[in-house]
């Protein structure tokens, strides 16, 4: 079975403009430490099911690129995509969004689908050897980093 990841964390923000953010992949960079830039590619200019997506992802002095398709795109609710790396599947990213009554629980999940080949690539390209407790601390940074950007100021 796929290794899976889940971090969430409730922000005080309406699910749909959370989802608003989450799916801006433009401004994924904003949030992750990790993800430098995307832009939409193969005409797609927005979150939509088989919406095509580059990322450009940088560790330290480590820099790689992802070709991601969107696989869910519910608004308020659910979006997902795949990752691969050249021929090679790497992972899907997940986020859901259930309302609380203070805002959201924002659900971030990732499942590895890397093959031995890509797995065993992993840390040359990408200077990470144990990926699922980098993405661990990512998600938690990205999902802090979503938070304090969608969550009105204190008064």
């Amino acid at each position: 079975m796929a290794e899976q990841i889940q971090v969430e964390r409730v922000i005080r923000a309406d699910p749909g403009a959370v989802y608003a953010m989450v799916t801006d992949i433009e401004r994924m960079g904003e949030w992750s430490p990790e993800t430098e830039t995307c832009e939409w590619t193969k005409g797609a200019t927005g979150p939509a099911v088989g919406a095509s997506f580059k990322g450009k992802n940088r560790n330290g002095k480590k820099k790689w690129s992802t070709n991601c398709k969107v696989v869910a795109a519910d608004p308020g609710r659910a979006f997902a995509f795949d990752v691969t790396a050249g021929p090679f599947k790497v992972a899907r990213w997940a986020y859901t969004f259930e309302p609380t009554p203070d805002g959201c629980r924002v659900t971030e999940t990732w499942t590895d689908q890397r093959g031995r080949i890509a797995t065993w690539a992993g840390k040359p390209a990408s200077g990470v050897a144990d990926r699922a407790s980098h993405n661990r601390a990512g998600m938690e940074h990205t999902l802090d980093q979503l938070a304090a950007a969608a969550e009105p100021a204190s008064s």
